[in-house]
């Protein structure tokens, strides 16, 4: 038997392989990260705006595909095989047309495989930008080749690429199990371009790739029948939940779990792509679920990420889109915005009625109507007349503004900004070589063709002081209708044969946010010379948005719904990248009641992204609004929420540093605890802490699943230690949000909260010590300046908290990093700790003191009050 039949098997059998790409979460799919827009109309989606599969002619021809007959062959004398590329053409046995596949090994556990026409009419579309760099590779070498195929090592751990000649398949191998499987069921199918009526090209691609073996629940199965679902970033007026259709946001991503590995792909196409899953559940063979991504234009370009720990994955993806910028601290504080805030003496209002009602927040936002008639980079003459005496009154007081700038730039001959985009030649044009003109917010409005780098950078050089009259240091950016909106356009969006230089539309759409985003964010760091950290929240994204700030989930509603929506959401955005995430609190359309206000508040205290909004004709909801009852929550929910930012804080340190989603299902912790993979109404921050809100109208109870047979977890409330790898019933009353310690952690927090987060920045912190007796306690602190780049040049304090064998110590993490803080630790609370005889001190100069200490035997909480060592400092505790 030959080296491939022995992989495989016999032919039979490599028919017969169960293999799936399965995928994550029952209620917001990893691929498909929705968001949607502010139009008036009913509380329901128009679906007859927008498109089924049945209606798209190409996800129509392909999805009618039957499984079985492919007529592709892998012409085996054609393959040239170097140190780091596989190169193999394939041809099409029915219309004789060759592709060439390009194979490469890359470095991290990942591989990539693409596919072009070997000869197009014209050059086809690849994405630029989304990749940080080109991925370096690492050899790849060859095991056997016959006639009937090849057999290359990936090199770790047995790992093999088998490329099948007849028909063309190719899979990925570790031993005898098949990790990944691409044309598996026959059903490749790549157009190649050709002359059409009145000289037009058509083009289009499918590929069928199936991925690890995976039982699924019918729960979750119930989720994917009907349509495909569609990634095309596009603007839907009251979006549904549970629901296929395309929303503003997409990133081509999905990730596969089971007890014993994670894996992912990464479909590298901004064009309208379609994904179509299905799955055999349910009947007596095998369990295998199937996965075809149809794209209409571009090429195929598959990034297969073999994991095989959920932590891998995330450093995989990363290591090809980057991980989440840096935020400033600030801009994880809470955020305050309607549509819109009226007037500057409305902005002062609002925020001296913070002051009044003890609320901190960070940042008042102004939408669209702070604008002198919708023209952005531009103030109302007449409603925000002096917007630096007003920038400078927030700045007074430590806080900080967000005003809206949108891509749609208002067609007027007396617009600054208008007419040098005209004059640059910078706006996308129609098909007839035109400046294209669609419908949004100021009435007839050109689009900048953001894919251009010089536009790019002219956009960027719009937000220097001296360009963006009125703007300061404190004034940073919001992007909305950036998918794009065109509100007279096909679908909400752009006709997609507008021409961006040599593309069309369709090739680059959902690229557009992005671009948006990339270039504004660039702009804020320009302004400064390089040293602030910038900003920007964006509406559209794509893979490797998360390198340039922020994402919410669009228009939502104050309904139930939406709320418990908004944890499945952000955690799948989290495990593609995109930690900063954050749902409007409240609900953007209608009016809440105070009960799901309170609970939304509650709720977006633990979320990354943590901002108020509403549209202009609700009801006005400053949190003080609903009498002093719900004000005193709401005042609870945001007070908890500053004093953790020090850990929200390291934990976007560490995404910035390693990918890892801030916000994260259980399962990423507990990958061998089938309990964890479906639940999405309760997450971790980091490792430590987890939450479960209260999302039920009228909830007297909730139940928590706590992980870990070996765990202990601490209510952050009582400070009651529970077991882990257990259900439990949590009574709640309105005042209640069920969080909780992981025992075996320390958690800095700051307890002293000011007005907003930059006035806390030298204040003490408080450590909250949870022990576990099967293992140390560890903990992070990080502290720089909060807000510029010099963490880069190594300013900045990083260490170690550790409690082992009673000593709780602080060790330096960074050595060669310079920085001060006149922070100093206060107060070290233990919990699950035993009463000391005498509690030691000993400072970095090895001078020992004696340390007061309380000790509540009921709860075994012992407190250590003020030991006084400057947060930089090493220095060890001793309990005797």
């Amino acid at each position: 038997m030959n080296e491939l039949q022995r992989w495989l098997g016999s032919s039979q059998i490599l028919l017969k392989i169960s293999c799936l790409l399965d995928f994550l979460y029952r209620m917001a799919p990893v691929l498909l990260l929705w968001l949607a827009v502010c139009l008036s109309g009913t509380w329901a989606v128009d679906r007859g705006n927008f498109k089924t599969c049945d209606q798209s002619a190409f996800c129509k021809r392909q999805r009618a595909l039957k499984p079985g007959e492919s007529p592709y062959r892998a012409l085996l004398e054609t393959m040239e095989l170097t140190n780091t590329r596989l190169t193999l053409q394939l041809i099409n046995d029915n219309n004789k047309v060759r592709l060439l596949l390009e194979l490469y090994r890359l470095q991290g556990n990942i591989t990539r495989v693409k596919i072009n026409e070997l000869k197009p009419l014209k050059p086809r579309y690849e994405v630029p930008d989304v990749l940080i760099r080109e991925p370096p590779t690492e050899p790849l070498s060859l095991l056997s080749q016959d006639e009937n195929g090849v057999v290359l090592s990936l090199g770790a751990e047995s790992q093999r690429v088998i490329v099948s000649a007849r028909p063309f398949r190719l899979d990925i191998m570790e031993g005898r199990e098949v990790l990944m499987s691409l044309n598996s069921r026959g059903l490749l199918a790549f157009e190649h371009l050709r002359m059409r009526s009145k000289q037009q090209s058509e083009w289009q691609q499918q590929v069928h790739i199936s991925h690890i073996k995976w039982r699924w629940s019918l729960s979750f199965l119930s989720h994917y029948n009907g349509d495909p679902y569609r990634l095309y970033n596009l603007d839907v007026f009251q979006y549904e939940l549970y629901n296929p259709m395309a929303l503003y946001g997409a990133v081509p991503v999905m990730l596969a779990h089971n007890a014993q590995r994670t894996t992912g792909i990464f479909w590298l196409n901004a064009a309208e792509t379609w994904v179509d899953i299905s799955s055999n559940t349910g009947s007596s063979e095998t369990p295998q679920t199937d996965v075809r991504w149809i794209s209409e234009s571009g090429i195929i370009d598959v990034f297969i990420m073999l994991g095989p720990t959920p932590n891998d994955v995330f450093s995989q993806y990363a290591s090809l889109t980057g991980t989440q910028s840096f935020p400033p601290l600030a801009s994880l504080g809470y955020h305050q915005c309607r549509w819109n805030y009226n007037d500057q003496e409305d902005v002062q209002s609002v925020d001296a009625g913070f002051d009044e009602h003890d609320i901190p927040y960070d940042f008042i936002w102004l939408d669209i109507e702070h604008t002198d008639g919708k023209r952005y980079f531009t103030w109302d003459p007449h409603k925000f007349a002096t917007p630096k005496e007003m920038l400078q009154g927030l700045m007074d007081k430590k806080r900080k503004m967000v005003a809206i700038v949108d891509p749609h730039i208002k067609v007027d001959s007396n617009y600054k900004i208008h007419n040098e985009i005209r004059s640059r030649g910078f706006y996308i044009k129609n098909k007839d070589g035109g400046d294209y003109e669609g419908w949004c917010w100021p009435g007839s409005a050109g689009y900048p063709d953001f894919t251009r780098a010089d536009m790019r950078a002219w956009w960027a050089s719009m937000f220097a002081y001296d360009q963006y009259e009125g703007s300061m240091e404190n004034l940073y950016t919001w992007n909305d209708m950036n998918e794009p909106s065109v509100f007279n356009g096909p679908e909400v969006t752009m006709h997609k044969d507008a021409m961006h230089g040599a593309w069309e539309h369709r090739d680059v759409h959902n690229l557009y946010g992005f671009y948006v985003q990339m270039a504004t964010a660039e702009g804020l760091i320009q302004r400064s010379g390089g040293v602030e950290r910038p900003f920007v929240l964006t509406r559209a994204f794509f893979a490797g948005s998360q390198r340039f700030g922020a994402v919410w989930t669009g228009d939502n509603a104050a309904e139930w719904d939406h709320l418990k929506i908004s944890i499945p959401m952000c955690l799948s955005l989290g495990l593609v990248g995109i930690s900063f995430c954050g749902a409007d609190v409240g609900g953007f359309f209608k009016s809440p009641s105070t009960e799901l206000l309170v609970r939304w508040y509650q709720t977006g205290a633990y979320q990354p992204f943590f901002r108020a909004h509403a549209h202009l004709d609700t009801p006005r909801r400053e949190p003080w609004l609903f009498g002093p009852e719900n004000t005193a929550l709401i005042r609870e929910a945001v007070r908890q929420r500053y004093t953790f930012m020090p850990y929200w804080y390291q934990q976007f340190y560490l995404a910035h540093r390693t990918g890892q989603p801030v916000m994260r299902p259980l399962w990423v912790e507990y990958p061998q605890d089938p309990a964890t993979f479906a639940l999405d109404d309760e997450f971790l921050i980091g490792r430590d802490l987890l939450v479960h809100p209260v999302t039920e109208e009228g909830a007297r109870g909730v139940t928590a699943y706590l992980p870990g047979k070996d765990e202990v977890w601490f209510d952050i409330h009582t400070f009651q230690k529970h077991n882990g790898a257990q259900n439990l019933y949590i009574p709640v009353t309105m005042s209640s949000i069920p969080v909780f310690q992981r025992g075996g952690s320390i958690i800095p927090r700051k307890m002293r909260v000011r007005r907003s987060s930059s006035c806390m920045e030298h204040d003490p912190y408080t450590l909250y010590v949870a022990l576990n007796p099967q293992r140390t306690a560890e903990g992070e602190l990080y502290i720089d300046d909060g807000h510029t780049f010099n963490y880069e040049k190594k300013e900045f304090i990083h260490r170690r908290l550790s409690f082992a064998n009673n000593v709780l110590s602080s060790v330096n993490l960074a050595p060669d990093a310079q920085f001060t803080t006149g922070s100093w630790i206060e107060r070290i609370v233990i919990l699950g700790a035993s009463k000391p005889s005498k509690v030691t001190l000993k400072a970095a100069d090895g001078q020992e003191s004696q340390i007061e200490f309380e000790f509540d035997a009921s709860m075994s909480v012992l407190t250590l009050r003020k030991p006084g060592m400057n947060s930089g400092a090493d220095w060890t505790v001793t309990l005797q």
